[in-house]
């Protein structure tokens, strides 16, 4: 599944960990689409069929800011994409992947017709008396947690488990009154590092906290390298129009760790990765489970370096 070349680099040092990290993004680049996405729509379909009701909530109420977003995306999708997509008959039909999802009569949850056109995952996220909430989505890939877990609540909450982002921080402050004054499209990313190459990649917050208890390796055998796979997720967030609801967008790419040592600037690239991983303290690298292999992946990547 991966690419020659990874799509997106943030551990080049132009996104730091931990870090909120937002910048303007071009409306046309909304939804990224390449050469694996029958594959992701697959293990959609799959995930649908057999955890329905572990990939997608919604409150009762979120109907129209479903159809808000389905909207939207096949109104992006066709002038975007017109070669990959075309509505034909009330449906929005995808080229090269022999499918094609109901969008003129979507049912009672649009926002899973929207999820079936695109690999990115989608979120609704709602302001109410606490904060902003998530008030529906559809989470197939999940980077080390869970839609059930999270849902219905605010996003200081949602954040509890990551080191320094909590309830009362001052990055859970930023974040609030971003998520209050956002007007233009914007995108973060983010990184990880996982043993293997599975899409859908779930943890509870009880599984995180016993992971960080034991601090044992995620790698089988002593080729830590040879199995992990570099996590890169890109987000982007824009506010609805007539909801006033804000549309959290996330698209998971995956590389092995090993696609590094074919990139034309892979010993910055290394570098780099190495420097980020090495500025972790202990509850950061628990969090993302790499504290009892951080040491092996920043020696794998200074190799790369020395080789040059």
């Amino acid at each position: 599944m991966p690419d020659a070349s990874p799509a997106h680099t943030p551990y080049d040092g132009t996104s730091k960990p931990f870090a909120i990290g937002l910048k303007q993004a071009e409306p046309r680049d909304w939804i990224e689409l390449d050469g694996h996405l029958e594959t992701y729509l697959a293990e959609k379909d799959r995930l649908y069929a057999e955890i329905p009701d572990r990939v997608f909530v919604a409150e009762p109420d979120t109907r129209a800011a479903q159809q808000e977003v389905l909207d939207l995306l096949v109104a992006h999708l066709t002038e975007r994409f017109p070669e990959t997509y075309k509505l034909e008959n009330g449906r929005c039909a995808i080229a090269g992947a022999g499918r094609s999802v109901e969008v003129a009569a979507p049912g009672d949850n649009p926002l899973i017709a929207a999820s079936k056109l695109v690999q990115e995952d989608l979120i609704l996220m709602r302001q109410g008396e606490d904060g902003w909430r998530l008030a529906a989505g559809s989470l197939c890939f999940p980077s080390s947690w869970r839609l059930t877990e999270k849902f219905g609540k605010a996003i200081h909450n949602i954040h509890g488990p990551v080191p320094g982002f909590g309830p009362g921080t001052r990055m859970a402050e930023l974040i609030a009154r971003m998520f209050d004054k956002l007007a233009v499209l914007v995108e973060r990313f983010n990184w990880s590092v996982q043993a293997n190459g599975e899409l859908y990649h779930p943890l509870s917050d009880r599984q995180r906290l016993a992971r960080s208890a034991e601090a044992d390796s995620t790698f089988p055998g002593a080729d830590v390298a040879g199995h992990a796979f570099i996590r890169v997720e890109r987000q982007t967030l824009r506010k609805l129009p007539a909801s006033g609801d804000i549309l959290f967008t996330i698209r998971i790419h995956l590389d092995p760790l090993a696609v590094l040592a074919r990139h034309p600037d892979r010993a910055t690239l290394a570098a780099s990765f190495a420097e980020q991983l090495t500025s972790l303290d202990r509850d950061q690298l628990d969090y993302k489970g790499l504290t009892a292999d951080r040491d092996r992946l920043v020696a794998f990547l200074n190799g790369m370096v020395r080789a040059g």
